[in-house]
Parts: C-alpha cells; structure tokens; sequence
C-alpha cells in the first residue's frame, strides 16, 4: 500500500507543512498540492465545494506526493467513510468535545474490529494498492479538532481515545468559545489554552496540528512544539499574492494627467 508520507514524517520527528483548500477546483488543488507542502487538506466544512468536487480534488492532490487529506464538514459517520471512500489518507473531523465523540470518529475512520467502518473502499485500491483493506487502519491518520471549552475541559479523556492520531487546533473557534475574537490566540488565555493542547498531546506521543494565519505563526508554532502547521488557506494566499502584484506592479508609477476632454 502508497505509504501515508505526512504519518512517516511525524514518526520521524520531521515538520509538517499542510495546504488548505478552499476553493472548489482540481485544477487549484493540483498546483497547490505541487508546490512541496507534506500533505493538501480539502476544507469540506468551510470550503465552497461538495462531495463530488472535493473527490476530483483529491484526486488531483493524489497524483502528487502531497497526502490527500480532508476536513470533514461535522461528526457524521456516513460522510466521515465517504470522504475516505474518494481518497483521503486523512481526516480531520471538527468539534470533538468529548471522548465518546472521539470514539465515534475514529471507529468511523477504521475497519472492523478496531472499528465500524463500512466496506466499499471505491478509490482506495486505485491510488493506494491492492492491499487498501489489510493496511488502511494502520495508514488512515484520524485527527480530532480541539476547538471549545469543552473540548479543553475533557482533553486528556479525548488523547486517550484508542486508534486517535493526534489532535487539530482551531484557534478561532477556541477563541470565540473562550470569549475572545478571532485572531486572539497569540496572547492570554487563548495562547495558555494552546500551550496546554500541544503538551498533553505530545506527553501522549500523539500528532499536534494547528492552522496559522501567516507563515511566521506556522515557524512560530513549530518551535512550540507543534508537529504539523497550515500556513493559511488557499484563497488567503491568492488574495495577498494578487495584492502583492498590484502593488509591485504601480510602485513609483505617477497618476496620468487628465485628459481636457474626459468625463462628462
């Protein structure tokens, strides 16, 4: 089976560097998926795209070295094993508060008996080998978000789910649900939350991942302790690079003078 290269660089101590993927386009997620990050993360939760569109990107970031991985939009088994069915090697599942919800993702996410998963693994045996069923549980990366109070009032039951993988922070979420304001998790009770979130994780040897608004918060997350960072999504990127371009493009330009018969 294609070995799952984001697992083998976590087991190897090595930083991650993952994509994310707004935008509904396999053409988008190819060159994305090509620019070097370890694994591309489709944003099936708050990306603007569907179940079909999301397997096409998958596909696209399958053909590259990149691990094809997801957010899934919520804890719903049936979608959880769809997901995985058009090709993630990863999933990331939003909103796990507590331990019995971390059981049911993960039991969504792996074969029997270490879990419920369906039979019908459709794209698996295509991009992954004919082994695809004996080796998927052991290769399948099963991360919950750590995104509420509740979820930080119930961490160590949540890292000590059976099959986890490791844990994904939200920091807006985690901001909102703490009383403060998206963008506030660089200081105060947000920072304290996710510096406790990443030592129990890696005291548990599980995998700690986290989105970041910038490339220098991802350097800065790395040095925490962080084993896997997001430097941004795919639209915020497009956006500051099309800004950048503006301006590089008029700089030192002057203002042409106005014509005397312009306007009306």
């Amino acid at each position: 089976m294609r070995p799952n290269s984001t697992k083998d660089r976590f087991l190897a101590g090595k930083p991650i560097v993952n994509g994310w993927l707004s935008i509904p386009s396999s053409y988008a997620a190819e060159v994305i998926a090509r620019q070097g990050f370890h694994a591309v993360t489709v944003d099936v939760q708050h990306g603007m795209m569907g179940f079909e569109t999301a397997m096409t990107m998958l596909q696209a970031i399958s053909s590259t070295d990149a691990t094809p991985m997801v957010r899934c939009p919520s804890l719903d088994e049936p979608t959880i094993m769809r997901l995985l069915d058009a090709g993630a090697y990863g999933v990331i599942c939003p909103q796990i508060d507590n331990a019995d919800m971390a059981a049911r993702f993960v039991a969504a996410c792996r074969y029997a008996p270490e879990g419920n998963r369906s039979f019908g693994p459709a794209r698996g045996p295509l991009y992954a080998g004919p082994d695809y069923f004996e080796r998927a549980n052991h290769h399948v990366l099963a991360l919950a978000m750590i995104e509420s109070q509740a979820a930080l009032d119930n961490l160590d039951a949540i890292l000590a789910t059976p099959g986890l993988d490791g844990i994904y922070v939200g920091p807006n979420d985690l901001a909102l649900s703490l009383g403060m304001k998206p963008g506030a998790e660089t200081g105060g009770i947000v920072a304290e939350a996710i510096a406790r979130i990443v030592a129990a994780t890696r005291a548990r040897g599980l995998l700690a991942g986290i989105f970041c608004a910038s490339s220098a918060l991802a350097r800065q997350r790395l040095a925490e302790g962080f084993h896997l960072v997001t430097p941004g999504n795919d639209a915020n990127m497009l956006g500051l690079v099309c800004k950048a371009r503006i301006e590089e493009t008029l700089a030192g330009q002057s203002a042409p003078a106005a014509s005397a018969t312009a306007g009306y």
